[in-house]
C-alpha cells in the first residue's frame, strides 16, 4: 500500500502541491519542500509549483474583484467580516496589503478579492504579487525543506523508506492544526479590540 502511496506523491504530487498553493496554501508549500529534500521532487520544480500556485491563486481572486464585481460569489465575500478588515488596510497601505496579504493566514481570498475592488492597477499588482509569492515561496518551501532536514538528522537512513509518507502526514496534520490555531488566535484578538 505504501509503495503506491509513494508512487502516486512521486507522479502527481507537483501538481497537488501547485492546486494547494492557490488559496491558503502554506501546508502544500512545507510538505513540497519536504518532498524536495527527500528526492521525491526535484527541488527547483517543487519551488516553482509552490510560486505558481501563489501567483496563479492571488491574481485569481485579483480578477473575480476586478471583473465580477457584481457576481453573488463575490458580494458573499463582501459581506464577511474579514473582507472589511482587509479593505481598510487596503485603503491605508496599497502596496503593502498586497505584499502582505499572501501572509495573513486566513485573508487570502478576501484580500485578493478586495485588492481587484480598489484602484490598483492590474500592472502594479502582478509586479508586488510576484515578488511576494517569491518571498513566500522561499519561506514555506524553505521551512519544509529544514523539516526534512531535521527528520534526516534525528531519524538518519530510515526515513529514506516509507517512514518519509508517514513524517509528511505528521507535518502536513501539525501545519493545518498551528494555521487553525493562530487564526482563531488572531479572530479573538481582533474581537476585544472591537468590544
Amino acid at each position: 500500500m505504501s509503495d503506491t502511496i509513494h508512487l502516486l506523491v512521486e507522479r502527481y504530487g507537483l501538481i497537488a502541491v501547485f492546486i494547494g498553493c492557490l488559496a491558503e496554501g502554506e501546508t502544500a508549500a512545507i510538505l513540497g519542500g519536504f518532498f524536495a529534500h527527500q528526492a521525491v521532487f526535484v527541488p527547483w520544480q517543487a519551488f516553482l509549483a509552490t510560486f505558481l500556485g501563489a501567483f496563479g491563486g492571488d491574481t485569481f481572486f485579483f480578477l473575480m474583484g476586478r471583473r465580477f464585481a457584481d457576481h453573488r460569489i463575490v458580494r458573499r465575500l463582501r459581506a464577511k467580516p474579514g473582507f472589511s478588515h482587509a479593505h481598510e488596510f487596503l485603503q491605508r497601505h496599497p502596496n503593502l496589503f498586497v505584499f502582505c496579504n499572501r501572509f495573513i493566514y486566513g485573508m487570502r481570498l478576501f484580500g485578493g478579492v478586495a485588492a481587484g475592488l480598489s484602484e490598483i492597477p492590474f500592472g502594479r499588482f502582478v509586479v508586488i504579487n510576484a515578488l511576494s509569492s517569491l518571498v513566500w515561496a522561499s519561506l514555506f518551501g524553505g521551512l519544509g525543506y529544514f523539516f526534512g532536514l531535521g527528520a534526516e538528522t534525528l531519524l538518519g537512513e530510515t526515513i529514506r523508506k516509507h517512514h518519509r509518507l508517514l513524517i509528511a502526514l505528521g507535518i502536513g496534520v501539525a501545519a493545518l492544526v498551528l494555521g487553525h490555531f493562530a487564526a482563531r488566535w488572531i479572530l479573538r484578538r481582533q474581537a476585544r479590540q472591537r468590544a
